[in-house]
């Protein structure tokens, strides 16, 4: 099992003035951040692996805190990732009930891509900020997918 997250909210990529990998999460983000730890709290996890910007590390610090695990930064989460590299990762049976945190242009390129391998999902493929994805491998390499909201601490359930 893996859990794709995409990262908390960060703010307008344009009023941020430094490199957008240093880019922050927003106060909304944070929120969210918090909340990962609850909408995961019934999913055993046993790595955290991000994409090596700042907004995705925070996203995941939380959980980590939580599950006194490190948080591994990976490059193939990152937001120019190829495509070739989020599926290798993704495919890599060494891999297992693991976060991995990237960014929306990312997963837009990994969910569509094992859906048209097989991909079963109850919910319209979607990947709104903070949001989360429970993805099981089955054999032959078929994907049972469910769609998790985010969830910002609060009770306030972001949508999009």
């Amino acid at each position: 099992m893996l859990l794709v997250v995409r990262h908390a909210d960060a703010g307008d990529k344009g009023s941020w003035d430094g490199p957008d990998v240093l880019r922050p999460l927003s106060p909304v983000g944070r929120r969210q951040a918090e909340g990962l730890v609850v909408r995961l709290e019934d999913y055993p996890v046993d790595r955290i692996l991000c994409s090596p910007t700042v907004r995705c590390h925070q996203t995941v610090q939380p959980l980590a805190r939580d599950r006194l695990l490190r948080i591994e930064r990976v490059a193939a989460l990152g937001v120019d990732a190829d495509a070739a590299e989020v599926l290798a990762l993704f495919w890599d049976r060494r891999l297992r009930n693991a976060v991995l945190c990237t960014h929306g242009e990312t997963i837009g390129r990994l969910l569509p891509q094992l859906a048209t391998d097989g991909l079963v999902a109850a919910a319209p493929l979607q990947w709104p900020k903070g949001s989360t994805w429970l993805l099981q491998r089955t054999n032959p390499r078929q994907v049972r997918a469910r769609y998790l909201a985010p969830l910002a601490l609060g009770g306030r359930v972001e949508s999009g």
